[in-house]
């Protein structure tokens, strides 16, 4: 899989809490990275987390979460990860992700988060927020294919 164009990018510096005795990334340590370019996305589009979370009442929990490892990344190494919504449906959400090196361009990972709303008190999907669904527009994959359930 390759990113498309208007994919979020972030870089981040593989470091040493992210490697094993042989300086290569623990597969464990992607999450980290994962992370650091979602955080960022909803950052990017105006709905950082400790605000988004307050003004629509609700949570987004993980519900599936799949890496494949490409090739290795060492020590030191500096990571762009692309992020974009791949599908939305009604009250969850595919993040996928390609991480590559920035000197080569190697992909390094692969992977994709689901991420599904769910009302803070009583932890039930509900709809994703309008608000949130039209702010991640530009990061959204360009072909629509079936949505997540939900």
């Amino acid at each position: 899989m390759t990113a498309p164009a208007h994919a979020f990018t972030v870089t981040e510096h593989v470091r040493w809490s992210d490697v094993d005795a042989a300086s290569i990334i623990c597969y464990g340590a992607y999450i980290r990275f994962f992370e650091i370019a979602e955080t960022e996305l909803f950052r990017r589009i105006g709905m950082p987390y400790g605000e988004v979370f307050e003004r629509f009442d609700f949570w987004l929990p993980r519900a599936a979460m799949h890496f494949e490892f490409k090739s290795p990344a060492r020590l030191d190494d500096e990571l762009e990860v692309r992020l974009w919504v791949q599908q939305i449906g009604t009250s969850s959400m595919r993040l996928q992700c390609e991480m590559a090196r920035t000197d080569d361009d190697r992909v390094t990972a692969v992977g994709h988060v689901v991420l599904v709303a769910v009302d803070r008190s009583s932890l039930s999907p509900r709809p994703l927020p309008e608000p949130l669904v039209d702010a991640l527009g530009p990061y959204r994959a360009l072909a629509t294919t079936a949505a997540p359930a939900g």
